[in-house]
């Protein structure tokens, strides 16, 4: 029987080496830490093989984690193939860029009726009274942000949402497993990666919040980020479409199981 093909995109040899272990020797294993070159050819998607780079091989079935400055024609390629990719690739699609995801996002969550703006691409005086954040370009972990009051000038296409103060937290859901992740930081930005943030006890509408984008978007797996604001209000503040998996022992454990399991299925 002719083994089937598995293309890992984007993970480390920990993770590489678990999955591997976990899906078996029935699976042949193609492992990229980067976007690899990659085609779609009569519903067949092709990868670069990294032994012989002049050779491209069939794949069955794609786990695919990280963000890549350009990956969303690689994403795009994934979705028109339409074979087994974990997260799914149209969900990954319709959250990978920053501003048109927030939207989409907005239509589902029960915590964004905050009043947001938008300047479009030239450059933009903008003026607020009240504290307020704008979010630019489709990088995450705090990058392409800026808190102010008063006078601020865009440079490019940005987004406006009020700022509030509270408690920064993320529901991580991996299949049916769910963490609430306390985000911390030394300023203003929250992330998953600094030395103080770690699992708490899960707000349960915060959850079946994030149960739904999850169901909406059709991710298996999604990151969703909140601020509990002083006074108890809960703001949605941004959908995750990877997860980052790495950081916490107790995600990647469930990680690589469930991509295991979603392999052999």
């Amino acid at each position: 029987m002719m083994k089937k093909r598995l293309l890992l995109v984007g993970l480390e040899p920990p993770e590489i080496e678990a999955i591997t272990k976990e899906v078996g020797t029935d699976w042949l294993i193609v492992a990229s830490d980067m976007l690899p070159n990659a085609k779609l050819s009569e519903n067949i998607l092709y990868v670069e093989s990294p032994w012989h780079p002049d050779k491209y091989l069939p794949v069955d079935k794609v786990i695919f984690h990280g963000i890549f400055e350009n990956d969303y024609d690689f994403i795009t390629l994934l979705a028109l193939w339409n074979g087994d990719c974990l997260p799914n690739a149209l969900g990954m699609m319709d959250c990978r860029l920053r501003h048109s995801g927030l939207v989409r996002a907005l239509r589902v969550t029960r915590f964004g009726n905050v009043p947001r703006g938008m300047a479009i691409k030239k450059l933009q005086n903008w003026y607020s009274k009240n504290e307020i954040v704008a979010k630019w370009g489709n990088w995450h972990c705090g990058e392409n942000k800026h808190k102010f009051i008063g006078e601020w000038q865009t440079e490019e296409s940005t987004t406006f949402e009020p700022f509030i103060k509270g408690e920064a937290v993320r529901i991580m859901l991996v299949g049916e497993t769910a963490w609430q992740i306390h985000l911390t930081g030394d300023d203003w930005l929250k992330s998953i990666h600094h030395h103080k943030a770690g699992d708490m006890p899960i707000d349960n509408e915060l959850l079946e919040d994030t149960k739904q984008l999850a169901k909406h978007f059709g991710l298996e797996m999604i990151g969703v980020d909140y601020m509990i604001g002083e006074n108890g209000q809960k703001l949605f503040l941004e959908v995750n479409h990877i997860p980052n998996v790495t950081v916490f022992p107790f995600v990647n454990d469930a990680f690589t199981k469930f991509a295991g399991e979603w392999v052999r299925k």
